[in-house]
Order: C-alpha cells, then structure tokens, then sequence
C-alpha cells in the first residue's frame, strides 16, 4: 500500500523588520503568537522551569518554551500530555512551545546509547530499561506534545570527533530528516532542520545542501557547545549562518554565555536555547553587567548592594549581595528560584535590547559596549581569585556551571 502524502508545513510568514550587518531583527508567526528576534528560549526541560512559578514565568514573558522530547516520554509520557491538551495544556502556559527531539540524548546520554542507521536505543537514566527514539518515534511523540515547533532527529556528536565520524553523522542526519518530514501527521508544527558538521566548514556546508532542499519552515545549528571552544563555535556559526534561509528562522542550539549570544546575533542568528541561566542561577552563578557574581564568595557577606543595581528584576529591586549570600549558603530553597530568576531576566534583557539596537541602528556600539564592560568584571573577578582562591565556587562548580546539557 502506497505511504500516505504528509500535509504541507505550516508557513511562519517571517518578517525581517531591521537590519545591521548580518544582524537582524525579526518577527515570525505561531499558532500559538508571533515570535520577535533575537530571542532566548528557556529551557524547560520536563515542562518547567526549575525553581520557577507560572506567575514569575508570565513576567519573563518569554517568546518561546522549550521541552525535551526524551524526558516527557519517559515522565509523564506522551499520551498523558496528549490527553490533558498538549503542552499548552497540561503546563498552562498558553505561548509558543518548541520541543527537542531527543536527538541531543544521543550526546549527553552516549555511555548508554547505540547508534543504528534508522534510530538510536538508549538505557533509561531513571530505570535502565530500553528506550528507542528515531525518526518517527521523534516525530509522534513531539505531535502527541503538541509544540508548534518541532526539531528533526539527528545525530549530535560530542568534539573534537573524528572526520570519518563526522562525515556519517552528517549523512545520518539528512536521511533521518527525510525520514522526519514524510513521517508528519499534523499540518499545524513546524519542523526545524537541524544542520550538523562539528567546525568543519565544508562540512557544514554539506549538511546544508542536503536539507534545504526538503525547504522546512526553520533551521537550526546543533553540535555546537559541545566541547570545541568558544573560538572555534564562533567560527563554525560565522560559517554557517550564510547557508541558512533568508526568509526562516534561525536557530543555535544549546548556546546561552551572554557574550555567545551577542556574536552570534552578530552572525545572523535568531534563536537561542540553554540550561545555563537556570543551572547557573541555581548554584549562586549570577550574571551583572559587571560580570558574573559568584554571590557565595565570602566577599558579599556583609555587602548590602543590590546584585546589579540596573537591573529590574524582583532580585534586584528586593534583596542585597549578602542576603543571597546567605540563602545560597544555608541551602535555602528561595536561593534556586531567585537565582534562576535573576539570570533569565538578564538573558532576556540582553537579547532584547539587542533588538532594540538593531531596530535603532546601533547594535555594533550595543554589542561592544556591553562586551567591554562584563568582560572588564569578568577579568577583576579572575584576579581577584586568583589572589584568593576562597573567593568563588570550587573549579568543579566552575567546569559544571559553564557547560551546556540538559538541566
């Protein structure tokens, strides 16, 4: 019997509205609202935002959700998502999702993955027992979910990797794209291409030709942040931003270091997800325009000024360095939801005003500005340490704090 036709993909009607350099500030359309860039989409990872309320979340107002794939299928399962309203739903947050297809366990989750040419068969985290994603389990699960964003299966390898290895997860990654579009049931989500290649730029370039012919409503860059530097993620997105669709969203996954996100708007780059704000928020990590505080650091103990006295934020306006100090050091719960409030405040503030900037004219000058003055603080934090080494988290928290990955 003949494979059914799939409907057509939803058209996101993107509008670029401004423009400075490769930078671009833009407006695109979901069912669920139109989506203005440059945006930071945090990083719901079981469907919330760890520490967290909806209230607090209706303040951020954040374009976009994102919720992984692997997660909710294994707790509570997509069918009980399904079955209570999709992620809108069952989470009440009635804005743009967008969902991980689980392609990014195939990295994080690698000691307990097997890779095949039509899926990959990971060991549950929780339970140990056998959990298949490929591309059309990716895609029903994410339908069942209900996100008007969805990402294609692909194959996201840790770095450095070797050239062959590459090469193959390249390949792999546009057949089970193909495999993704064909298996499509629903006409309202739209599907994200996701374009792999390490920083090999002729790899990348590869990985490009062989999605944009399937012409999907978005496309992102994944395999970034993943252990190659930032130099060399720098490049890699300088390289393959140019591929990209004029008239599409674009997307860097996994991506949230205040100044990543700047070069990488810098580049072209629309979209951008990351654990970091939250998971830094969490450990005392807080970024400032001066630069990160490690407000654990015995220096705040009795410093009575606000965390970053431009900011806005219920922190900011609220509670002095010493008393979150003191939240963070006695283990108080309060301390993770402050923390995380704090940082994606600042994030989404960040990206804002870089639209703001495009919009204006002056984005290179934004840019600059902020870069000069959060890395001067970043540099006196670093002497600072370096003199007294008591005076930030332990080099685990450091190494933890930095890296990407799943919250």
């Amino acid at each position: 019997m003949a494979a059914s036709t799939p409907p057509p993909h939803p058209d996101l009607r993107l509008r670029v509205e401004a423009r400075e350099g490769a930078a671009r500030a833009t407006t695109f359309e979901t069912p669920h609202g139109p989506v203005q860039t440059p945006t930071f989409m945090p990083v719901a990872t079981k469907a919330s935002l760890k520490g967290i309320t909806h209230a607090q979340l209706e303040t951020l107002a954040p374009d976009v959700m994102l919720a992984n794939t692997y997660h909710l299928h294994l707790r509570p399962g997509e069918a009980c998502i399904r079955d209570l309203g999709g992620l809108h739903g069952f989470t009440g947050w009635k804005g743009p999702w967008i969902t991980d297809s689980g392609g990014y366990q195939v990295f994080s989750l690698d000691a307990r993955a097997k890779v095949d040419e039509d899926g990959v068969t990971l060991r549950s985290h929780l339970d140990g027992s056998p959990v298949r994603l490929g591309p059309r389990e990716a895609m029903g699960i994410q339908e069942a979910l209900g996100a008007d964003m969805i990402m294609a299966f692909d194959h996201c390898l840790g770095l450095p990797a070797t050239r062959p290895a590459l090469e193959a997860a390249v390949e792999r990654t546009t057949r089970w794209t193909t495999a993704c579009a064909a298996a499509r049931t629903r006409d309202d989500q739209a599907l994200f291409g996701i374009i792999q290649g390490g920083t090999d730029p002729e790899l990348r370039a590869r990985s490009a030709a062989g999605l944009l012919p399937l012409d999907l409503p978005g496309y992102a860059i994944g395999g970034l942040a993943v252990g190659e530097g930032g130099d060399a993620m720098r490049a890699a997105v300088e390289a393959t931003t140019p591929l990209m669709p004029e008239d599409k969203p674009r997307y860097l996954m996994g991506v949230g270091q205040p100044l990543d996100l700047l070069d990488s708007i810098r580049a072209g780059v629309d979209m951008f997800d990351c654990v970091l704000p939250t998971r830094n928020g969490r450990r005392g990590w807080l970024w400032t325009r001066d630069g990160t505080v490690r407000v654990g650091a015995r220096t705040h103990a009795n410093d009575d000024t606000p965390l970053d006295p431009e900011c806005g934020c219920e922190v900011c306006r609220t509670h002095s360095r010493a008393y979150l100090r003191h939240l963070f050091k006695t283990g108080e719960h309060t301390a993770v939801t402050l923390g995380s409030l704090h940082n994606l405040t600042f994030l989404f503030d960040l990206v804002r005003g870089a639209r703001a900037a495009i919009q204006a004219g002056h984005f290179e000058r934004y840019a600059a500005d902020f870069s000069a003055r959060f890395t001067a603080g970043e540099r006196a934090w670093q002497a600072a340490h370096d003199r007294d080494p008591d005076a930030a988290f332990r080099s685990r928290e450091a190494r933890r704090a930095r890296e990407g990955g799943p919250s």
